[in-house]
């Protein structure tokens, strides 16, 4: 494979996408900034999952073959040039650290109250205080998204903070919680169902169709975790 990315396998999705699958989410992220930074003519969409990533194409201007040839190009030069996909996106090369792609760091305040804190704080051995730090000291990254409508799943959890998801998932999440899970934070941006473990709580509105993209942390926005206090 020389240069290219282990366990590449670029494979037709319908007639208009080509989905990669690569072995895990960091190399899932760093395809996707090498195909968002060359922006090939003819690809339409970058859709990162955990382990794909989706490039729909337009069929007019470019074919399967041309689409899976840019893609292990991007994955090639990345293997070759070393690096990580995550830094990359947080540097445009003026050493200001501001993103490449959305080129914003979205702040969440959260009211670190949340039903699940003290069991957290137990898990990790910290006090709820030391969780609370943990958590806005992190420079986050949104993965993906998927399960809902703008849930972000976000990348860039100190490892003292992974934790599991509940044993008795609950049947109604409120929107706005902020909840840890394995190696990922995120966001409720609804209402619904959810295991994860809820440690704050948001009035950010991280879904309108009104804006574009309609989700507020798509796919490569840096995030950061602000202590807005007890609330009410």
């Amino acid at each position: 494979m020389g240069g290219q990315a282990a366990g590449l396998r670029v494979l037709r999705y319908g007639e208009h996408a080509a989905l990669a699958e690569v072995d895990d989410l960091a190399t899932v992220l760093r395809l996707y900034d090498a195909l968002r930074a060359a922006r090939r003519d003819g690809v339409v969409e970058l859709v990162p999952a955990a382990r794909t990533l989706l490039v729909a194409y337009d069929a007019e201007r470019v074919d399967f073959d041309s689409v899976r040839s840019a893609v292990e190009d991007a994955a090639a030069g990345h293997a070759a040039g070393g690096g990580d996909g995550a830094a990359a996106a947080r540097d445009d090369g003026q050493g200001d650290g501001r993103d490449v792609g959305p080129e914003q760091v979205v702040e969440v305040p959260v009211h670190y109250d949340g039903p699940d804190l003290a069991r957290v704080a137990e898990l990790t051995g910290m006090s709820e205080a030391e969780v609370v730090d943990q958590h806005t000291a992190g420079d986050y990254r949104s993965g993906f998204c998927g399960f809902a409508p703008g849930f972000a799943y976000l990348i860039g959890l100190d490892a003292s903070l992974h934790v599991p998801r509940r044993d008795d998932p609950r049947t109604k999440v409120p929107a706005g919680s902020v909840g840890l899970a394995g190696e990922f934070t995120a966001v409720y941006p609804r209402d619904s169902p959810g295991g994860w473990q809820l440690i704050g709580r948001s009035d950010i509105a991280l879904w309108d169709t009104a804006n574009d993209p309609p989700a507020l942390l798509a796919p490569g926005t840096r995030v950061r975790f602000v202590d807005a206090g007890s609330g009410s």
